[in-house]
């Protein structure tokens, strides 16, 4: 099948192929302005961002607002001005901030999840860039998009769906994410968009719908198109690039990880979380690890109670300590094999070459 371009408002993407956001420091600047300049929408996250800025161990909260800024502009330099987005979670203490500079940055498109954004709207009025929430299901899906329009009088630019395949934080109970099978997902899925569908009418605008989650190949694009979607966001598979903004250690966990090697972890986000099984995940499935420093990074997180500091564990693993940090990762990480450019992944994911 030949893909289509992805249209959001005024935004044209030649594949319906969006990055999906990944923190802390996994999918910043490079990786984004590369899979953007190659026909996708690349996606920086936000989310402890300016790890490796100075002075991030004094005030987190300025360098990662900082790095916001530098890695938009590093992106759009890549990507010859094509358009840029940002992952922003809602559970970060800063969640706000990190809007605002997004914006003020030129980011022309915010992604947002890890809890329902009800107040993204009203954070990004007044200006042109896109917003959107991720859901899970089409409940959430209702609740969210009513509440736009009840609040703010606007529709969502687009919807982005992530399944119970997708890697880090998951919008499922630990004990659903095994237990739901992929048929039983794609008539959630025809009913999310059934759902968008209804505010379409109210709205009088397209509200195009990307789904997430365990996509890794063409064919998979192709399936998620023919249930009605309009593109999809692949997050994994960009790890294992050349541009990511990893540590090279970081892109062979995925390359070593076999299919067997992911675990279902509980995040200190209050969320499940997908990762790999390494020396880390091991540890903690039975011990608490004491948080000797604060990075404020989430809304709700007690250090005294929490069984891990995530953004630590985060940074070590990006920095390289791949056994002792987190180590984040969708259901078919496991099936990555080597390392490429994102300009052979993304003509891979289009369908214009077999796979790499």
């Amino acid at each position: 099948m030949q893909l289509k371009e992805l249209t959001i408002g005024d935004l044209v993407i030649k594949y319906p192929i969006i990055q999906g956001g990944m923190g802390v420091g996994i999918s910043r600047g490079s990786l984004a302005g590369a899979v953007s300049a190659n026909g996708g929408l690349g996606i920086i996250s936000t989310a402890q961002i300016g790890y490796d800025e100075p002075g991030f161990e004094k005030d987190e909260n300025k360098a990662n607002l900082d790095a916001i800024r530098k890695h938009i502009l590093k992106a759009k330099e890549i990507s010859g001005g094509r358009p840029v987005g940002v992952n922003i979670m809602v559970a970060l203490k800063n969640y706000k901030a990190h809007v605002k500079a997004a914006i003020e940055a030129g980011a022309d498109v915010i992604i947002s999840g890890a809890g329902l954004p009800v107040h993204l709207p009203e954070y990004a009025s007044g200006s042109k860039c896109k917003i959107a929430p991720i859901v899970s299901s089409a409940k959430a899906a209702k609740v969210i998009l009513q509440n736009w329009l009840k609040k703010a009088g606007r529709a969502a630019d687009f919807i982005v769906i992530e399944g119970p395949k997708a890697g880090g934080h998951l919008g499922f109970k630990k004990e659903q994410i095994e237990k739901i099978t992929d048929e039983d997902y794609d008539e959630e899925i025809k009913r999310i968009i059934e759902t968008v569908k209804g505010f379409e009418d109210k709205c009088g605008q397209k509200i195009p719908v990307i789904t997430a989650g365990g996509i890794f190949s063409h064919d998979d694009i192709c399936h998620a198109l023919s249930l009605g979607a309009s593109g999809v966001q692949i997050a994994s598979r960009f790890v294992a690039t050349d541009e990511c903004d990893a540590d090279e250690k970081y892109k062979q966990a995925y390359v070593n990880a076999g299919e067997k090697d992911l675990a279902i972890i509980d995040s200190p986000v209050g969320m499940p979380g997908r990762a790999v099984r390494n020396k880390f995940v091991q540890y903690i499935e039975n011990n608490k690890i004491p948080v000797k420093k604060c990075f404020n990074c989430l809304e709700k997180c007690n250090p005294a109670e929490v069984p891990y500091c995530i953004t630590k564990a985060l940074i070590d693993a990006v920095r390289g300590d791949t056994e002792n940090g987190l180590v984040f990762a969708g259901a078919n990480a496991g099936r990555i094999d080597k390392i490429v450019p994102v300009h052979v992944l993304m003509e891979e994911l289009a369908g214009n070459r077999q796979q790499a």
